[in-house]
Parts: structure tokens; C-alpha cells; sequence
């Protein structure tokens, strides 16, 4: 791979405090799940080369979710290629909150278009455990209505940090919209 230049995906996790954003990236970075909840405090990030070379790298930023981060979170925007959208589809106000993370991610990045996007309701274990949920149909609409706004793909994709569900492809899904919207070949997976 003599002159190949690294490739670098930043993809930004973006969701309310408590929604299982760490436990998501630590599960895809194979450092597998912890029941205990500590809140991030500003930001927390991590790499995980996509390629046996190297050349393809995720550069996973998990930003924090409470509302006191909201002005440390502003810088940390810059250079994002594509973001994952989380809620907790037990805790329905968070699945409500996802359009003022869309504004947050756009206004501090000063974007004119959509950047890819995925829309994630994690904690797909507790949904018989919970009354109030947020339904897969529900989130499959607004998955198509961000599809539509944006004019790009953005899937919505049910997962569980705690069992693993879907973990993989939510990050393969970020980095193939990514690769596709800059023009680029993906070799990884």
C-alpha cells in the first residue's frame, strides 16, 4: 500500500445524557458492557482501524448529552463526517429530543447540507420491560422523514449495548454513508 494516504472517518455519537452512547462505543471497540452509569464530561473519544493495514480508521467521538455540556460540546463538532443519533427507546422524551441534536450538530458546524446520519434506539432489551416505548414503526417513519429532509439514507437500527444487537452495524452503516457520500471505495468490514 506504498502512497496510499490514511483515511480517517470522525463520526460523532450524539444523544441525551443516559442513552447509552459510551456503552454503544465501548461494545464496538470490543471492550464489552458495564451496567454502572458514569456521565462523560465533555467529550470522550477512541479509534478503531476499519482495515488489517491501518489505512481506514473510525475516530469515534462520544459527546456528553447533559444540557451543561451544550457549550463544550460546540467545538468538538468540527470535522465530524458523520454522526450517530441515539436515544433510549424506553424514555420516549429522548426520542423526542433528536431533532435539537440535528440543530446543535448543524448550527455548530455551520452546514448547509446533511451530513450521513443513523438513527439508533438503543436499549431494544428493555422494550418488554417498559410500558412506555418508543415503537419501531415510529422511529422507522422519522428515519424516512430525516431520509427525505436530508436527501441521504439515514437508517434507523434498534440496538442493545448490553447484548450486542446490532452494535457492528450501526458503526458499518456510518462509515459506508460516509465512504458513499465522499465518493471513496470502503475496503474494511
Amino acid at each position: 500500500m506504498l502512497g496510499s494516504r490514511r483515511k480517517i472517518y470522525k463520526i460523532t455519537i450524539l444523544g441525551d445524557g443516559g442513552v447509552g452512547k459510551t456503552s454503544l462505543r465501548m461494545r464496538y471497540l470490543g471492550e464489552g458492557f458495564s451496567k454502572s452509569y458514569l456521565a462523560t464530561i465533555g467529550a470522550d473519544f477512541a479509534t478503531k482501524h476499519l482495515d488489517s493495514e491501518g489505512m481506514q480508521v473510525a475516530q469515534i467521538w462520544d459527546l456528553a448529552g447533559q444540557p451543561r455540556f451544550s457549550v463544550v460540546r460546540e467545538g468538538y463538532y468540527r470535522g465530524t463526517k458523520g454522526a450517530i443519533l441515539v436515544f433510549d427507546i424506553s424514555r420516549p422524551e429522548t426520542y423526542y429530543s433528536i431533532p435539537k441534536w440535528i440543530e446543535e450538530l448543524m448550527d455548530s458546524m455551520d452546514l448547509e447540507e446533511p451530513i450521513p446520519l443513523v438513527l439508533v434506539g438503543n436499549k431494544g432489551d428493555l422494550r418488554e420491560e417498559s410500558s412506555e416505548f418508543v415503537s419501531v414503526e415510529q422511529a422507522q417513519e422519522y428515519a424516512q422523514a430525516l431520509t427525505n429532509w436530508a436527501e441521504l439514507e439515514i437508517p434507523y437500527i434498534e440496538s442493545s449495548a448490553k447484548t450486542g444487537l446490532n452494535v457492528d452495524h450501526i458503526f458499518q452503516s456510518i462509515v459506508s454513508n460516509i465512504a458513499l457520500r465522499e465518493g471513496t471505495a470502503f475496503q474494511g468490514f
